[in-house]
């Protein structure tokens, strides 16, 4: 994502940063020469965000805009489950049966109420969102200042998010109109408070006869499951006794006892000076300075008579911090030069960038009780920097305005490799043909534009997730849990980390055809493209052999990952009048994403990599990368449903034919897909 000709990235949805009401176009490229002049950071594409300015020289007046919307989110249905009554009938029922484990010890368990857990954890949530602009133009200075506030309530109980932003625009054009300056500058400030999402799950599972709090003293007065030796006289559960390990969380208490919050301060900005030569207008020089500066702070704690983290009174406290640094210069110049003894344009440009990203935070684990010397305390910190250095290139020939030809070139050098793989060289070639201009069809006036496109192009790929430096052969230092005892002293380890010295650039190759169409007068625009991509040299995390590596993972080239597909967009102007302009967009796409190699060499007895590990600590996964199938596919049992469609807990298909325990063997997997 660039934003203001600065590049951005470090969260899920950077977009969240930016207030829209601030943003004056959105333009995503995709096709091979569009996105290789922006080098490794847009292998997967590029979105392009441009904010708004401050107004012409010519309207020098203030203007003052203000928007501000509320809603209202409510869940709109929930899962089907047994009220207390039911629940209490259904088992006499069923001991009357005679069913096994239900006798009347079991019964006395039981409670009295009618306890809708998911009523309990549920909310309904305001939403409110304000924004405040100012832009003008202050003697030969156009300038827009705006500021946002968010404030919205999760429809799950103890969830919020609250954010503030503020931005700045000046553009002011100075030496007789020689230089322009663009300077932004956007900040923000995000708080969230996050639910334990368990409580989901638990509000489903738990028992609808239990009251929400029983008045215990071990556990803050939530009801909480026992163990079955801990009853009282009459044979119902000890409320104060040892928690049950196994017991389903109190989802109230997830959600009551849990303090996980996190604070966010970034800011974005650049500043852009291009300056067009006195002695050659055709020729500017363009320099510009970025940055993207974070910190984010936040807790995860429950109190030790949490029973959810009860373990001998031990609470739960977790505290972090965690910097971002980005910093970017990008200086080239631009050559544009009509040439109309040949009826050509030329359009050159040639460049240099440098990025720098910088991480480090610390992470602290504390326990309230956790030895007789005083709390335990496990401490984690880091500190990370990488580089982008690039030069590049591109050039733009049009002819007669109807044929366009651009070649671009880029070589990228990254800290992550060794000095031996550092650089990669990425070119790319694009033609377009604007059919339209062409004699045969300039009497079909219902048409405005049709447009032909070709590209060829490589980017490369160097982002390696949680390794800085892949390639060099680095120790970490363990925690406490994992100390070793010389007599009466523990001391620390050095363990060595898995690398591999000749790691390099992953690279994708793109072809792509595609058509820009438009007709009457443009009221009816859209295009069609189609594309085959292939990345090779796929940066992966692969099992290699045990003792090999000091790992049994590596992180390195290994592998082709190809991706082919088709999209179709239109966008209707059905009304477009002074006042109103009616817009309907409509598109469709298709993709075909295949693992064709995963191994250095060809293992037919190999099953993939093991991916997308399930919650709950139980250590399975449920996806798998495979040769032949889509990354990430999914891979389990195959589900029995009864005739309404419904899932039969527990019950799979033998798809092996070997009977048996079905969930035991994993022959019975198989390749989701829907």
């Amino acid at each position: 994502v660039a934003i203001d000709n600065t590049g951005v990235s470090g969260t899920n949805n950077i977009l969240s940063t930016i207030n829209p009401n601030d943003i004056e176009s959105f333009t995503v490229l995709k096709d091979a020469s569009a996105t290789a002049i922006y080098g490794s950071r847009a292998s997967n594409g590029v979105i392009i965000i441009t904010s708004k300015k401050g107004t012409a020289a010519g309207n020098k007046k203030l203007k003052i805009s203000y928007n501000g919307t509320i809603g209202y989110n409510t869940i709109p249905n929930t899962i089907e489950v047994l009220s207390g009554d039911e629940l209490r009938e259904l088992a006499a029922d069923l001991k009357d049966q005679g069913f096994s484990g239900l006798n009347d010890d079991v019964l006395k368990r039981l409670g009295n109420e009618n306890t809708d857990w998911q009523d309990e954890i549920y909310q309904n949530a305001i939403t409110q969102d304000h924004n405040l602009s100012f832009f003008g133009n202050l003697k030969a200075l156009p300038y827009r200042a705006s500021f946002g506030y968010t404030d919205q309530d999760g429809i799950l109980r103890e969830t919020n998010m609250n954010r503030v932003t503020g931005a700045l625009s000046l553009n002011p054009t100075l030496l007789d109109e020689h230089l322009k300056v663009d300077i932004n500058l956007k900040g923000s400030q995000e708080k969230q408070q996050f639910a334990d999402w368990g409580a989901v799950g638990s509000a489903v599972a738990f028992d609808p006869t239990q009251p929400v709090r029983n008045g215990n003293t071990r556990f803050g007065g939530y009801f909480t499951w026992a163990n079955l030796s801990d009853v009282l006289p009459d044979g119902s559960m000890d409320p104060n006794g040892e928690p049950n390990p196994i017991g389903v969380s109190n989802p109230v208490a997830l959600l009551e006892q849990t303090d996980n919050n996190s604070t966010v301060n970034r800011a974005i900005g650049n500043a852009q000076f291009d300056y067009k030569m006195h002695f050659l207008p055709e020729l500017r020089a363009i320099l510009n300075l970025g940055f993207d500066y974070s910190t984010s702070e936040g807790v995860n704690n429950a109190p030790a008579n949490a029973a959810f983290t009860f373990r001998d009174g031990i609470g739960r406290f977790t505290d972090y911090t965690q910097d971002k640094q980005m910093q970017l210069l990008d200086f080239y110049f631009n050559y544009v030069k009509d040439l109309p003894s040949i009826s050509s344009k030329i359009d050159a440009t040639a460049g240099y960038s440098y990025q720098r990203f910088q991480r480090e935070g610390t992470n602290w684990v504390r326990t309230a009780q956790g030895n007789e010397d005083g709390d335990s305390l496990r401490y984690t910190d880091y500190i990370n920097e990488n580089l982008l250095i690039s030069f590049f290139g591109r050039l733009n020939y049009s002819l007669m305005d109807k044929y366009l030809l651009t070649f671009t070139l880029r070589n990228d050098g990254s800290s992550r490799f060794s000095e031996v793989t550092r650089w990669g060289l990425f070119p790319s070639v694009a033609f377009a043909w604007k059919i339209n201009h062409e004699g045969f069809l300039r009497n079909y006036d219902k048409l405005t534009d049709l447009k032909l496109r070709l590209g060829w192009g490589v980017t490369g790929q160097q982002e390696i997730m949680g390794n800085y430096y892949p390639y060099l052969a680095t120790y970490q230092i363990s925690d406490p849990t994992a100390a070793y005892q010389f007599g009466d002293q523990w001391y620390l380890t050095l363990r060595p980390n898995r690398y591999d010295k000749n790691i390099k650039w992953e690279s994708t190759t793109t072809y792509n055809i595609g058509f820009d169409y438009g007709f009457f007068d443009n009221r009816v625009t859209g295009a069609i493209d189609a594309y085959f991509r292939e990345t090779e040299d796929l940066i992966a995390n692969i099992p290699i052999a045990s003792g090999t590596n000091f790992s049994n993972y590596l992180t390195t080239n290994v592998g082709t990952l190809e991706n082919s597909g088709i999209e179709f967009m239109i966008d209707v102007k059905p009304v477009v009048t002074k006042n109103v302009t009616w817009n309907i967009g409509y598109n469709i796409s298709y993709n075909k994403n295949e693992v064709t190699k995963l191994l250095l060499t060809d293992d037919p007895d190999f099953n993939g990599v093991p991916w997308g590990t399930i919650s709950g600590g139980v250590g399975n996964y449920i996806q798998r990368n495979t040769v032949g199938y889509p990354a990430y596919s999914f891979y389990a049992f195959q589900q029995v449903y009864d005739v309404n469609g419904m899932p039969i807990e527990g019950l799979y298909i033998d798809r092996s034919g070997e009977g048996g325990n079905v969930a035991g063997n994993d022959e019975n997997k198989y390749y989701y897909k829907k």
